[in-house]
């Protein structure tokens, strides 16, 4: 018997599917043994086997993230990335220094501004016009739902106080109808798609690599990208093809809102031409509302008016309850997955409608179907999601008390919807899959972090905080499974990683410490000291 490449040992093992080991061995890209048997390990240890000890340390089945928008943050990472800060004078510091720093750049791009640090969640284009006055500035963001510009960028998009609105957005106005420099929803698409200079596909493959390089860092060797265009496709599948895409992708083709079902058939070629190396573009995203703090999730009923009163709106609709079903029926004949975003309960109701609708003109099948954010769900809708094999796409670190939760979602839900948020434990009671996403770079890509907060419903940057909604709290193991096995179910990969057992594909991350014995009140304390992918060490190791 051929030895190991290396064996690690002396570890607590947490295997994923119900038992512990102290050491696993690896050759090749495969798992060959996974044992607390000191006889067994030293059978696989030949002259030029590596072995690692470990004590004191965990290793489980590596991070999967099912929902993340790489390209575009690693885009960020690579010019301007406000995400790690927080408030208006960090962020025009971080921009005002970039911007010094490439004078030679036409424009200055990048984006993670959260909502909460201005009035009304509306930044203003004379704050970037006082440290960027010269060159158009675009920022998209913390949630991808909203951008910041200054007024060189709108003089150069002809816009002004005569432009109208688009229909699927809004561009945030004073009172004489002047352009603030914040554009919601389509108005910030249309923007960015129009005005801003497109990325070469250089750029794009230096942006995935950033990205894959941090995601290696947190334990993360796969994950399912919730928004792939033509130009970020070419970029994986070019990486893919040379070896430089050490992650395995599943790529969600992105839904244009703007058309119907005569787009389909572009996604076949794509599709087949894409699939190659560990990237396969067998998804398509179809983005059916908003968010909830600038009133666009589509709700059931109105939203409150933040003063004890009601309104008119109900959220947006991006694409129509009949076409959604229509889409999803024919992209399920065809063999895709599809990855619905919805947050609000109508959209939610929707989205389930569809994959129903599906179901009833193709039969059932193993596609696995997935709804993303479900932050409000009716009561009634919860048992569907088993009764479909419709996966809960769940991006927990969300599920806290927070300043944008306290000031822009609780006053304009009211309480009684806003006690029913991120049901995640009533959706496993009902026996739905849950997969574990970040939508990073909208929030953080730790899953350690994001596992702290499915536990405990907490901020783990502001322990004392009340937990938010606890009776919907989930088991540590569960909440892990979620981030390694539940992924790899929704990329149709269970069968070569999520657990730890003979024969699967090597993809492991190890902690410093051992998660299960801690309080699970430290979770995040919990530091990722090596991730290998297929056998690899693509982190520390």
């Amino acid at each position: 018997m051929p030895g190991a490449d290396y064996v690690i040992t002396d570890a607590d093992v947490w295997t994923g599917s119900g038992g512990w080991a102290t050491a696993v061995a690896v050759q090749g890209d495969r798992i060959v043994a996974v044992t607390a048997d000191d006889d067994e390990v030293r059978t696989w240890i030949r002259p030029g086997t590596e072995v690692i000890p470990q004590p004191g340390r965990l290793v489980l089945p590596a991070f999967q993230d099912a929902h993340i928008h790489a390209p575009f943050a690693g885009r960020n990472r690579l010019n301007v990335f406000l995400n790690e800060l927080s408030g208006r004078a960090e962020y025009l510091t971080a921009v005002a220094d970039h911007a010094r720093s490439r004078p030679d750049a036409e424009w200055i791009i990048g984006g993670g501004w959260a909502m909460e640090h201005f009035p009304g969640g509306n930044p203003c284009k004379e704050d970037l016009d006082d440290v960027v006055p010269d060159r158009p500035v675009f920022l998209m963001n913390r949630d991808i739902h909203g951008a910041w510009v200054n007024s060189r960028a709108l003089e150069l998009a002809g816009i002004d106080a005569h432009t109208p609105d688009p229909a699927d957005g809004l561009i945030v106005r004073d009172p004489d109808g002047s352009p603030t420099g914040t554009l919601h929803e389509g108005a910030a698409y249309r923007f960015e798609s129009e005005v801003v200079p497109h990325p070469t596909q250089a750029d794009w493959e230096a942006a995935i690599r950033e990205a894959q390089t941090y995601l290696h860092s947190l334990g993360i060797t796969a994950w399912q990208d919730a928004w792939v265009t033509p130009a970020t496709q070419a970029a994986y599948t070019s990486l893919a093809a040379s070896g430089r895409l050490t992650a395995r992708v599943v790529g969600a083709l992105w839904w244009d809102r703007h058309r119907g079902l005569d787009q389909i058939p572009e996604f076949l070629p794509r599709r087949e031409s894409g699939t190659g190396g560990t990237f396969s573009p067998t998804t398509v995203k179809i983005m059916t509302d908003g968010v909830v703090e600038s009133h666009t999730a589509a709700l059931s009923e109105p939203y409150c008016d933040g003063c004890g009163g009601t309104t008119d709106n109900r959220g947006l609709t991006y694409v129509d309850r009949e076409l959604l079903a229509a889409a999803v029926t024919q992209l399920d004949a065809h063999g895709f997955q599809v990855h619905l975003h919805a947050i609000g309960d109508r959209a939610v109701a929707n989205a389930l409608d569809a994959v129903a609708a599906a179901r009833t003109a193709n039969g059932p099948n193993d596609l696995r179907h997935h709804i993303a954010h479900l932050q409000l769900i009716r009561p009634e809708d919860i048992a569907r999601f088993e009764q479909l094999g419709v996966v809960a796409n769940c991006q927990s670190y969300w599920a806290q008390s927070e300043p944008q939760m306290d000031e822009l979602t609780i006053p304009f839900l009211g309480r009684d919807r806003s006690d029913r948020q991120y049901p995640f434990a009533d959706l496993r009671s009902a026996g739905t899959v849950l997969a574990g996403g970040s939508d990073w770079s909208v929030t953080t890509a730790d899953p350690l972090q994001e596992i702290e907060v499915m536990v405990n419903r907490v901020d783990p940057h502001h322990r004392d905080n009340p937990p938010f909604l606890p009776e919907q709290r989930v088991p540590l193991a569960a909440a892990v499974a979620a981030f390694t096995s539940g992924t790899a179910y929704v990329n149709h990969d269970e069968h070569q990683s999520g657990v730890l057992t003979v024969g699967r594909r090597a993809d492991l991350t190890v902690l410093d410490r051992n998660i299960f014995t801690e309080p699970v009140t430290r979770i995040s304390d919990a530091r990722v000291v090596a991730t290998f992918a297929a056998g690899q060490p693509v982190f520390g190791g």
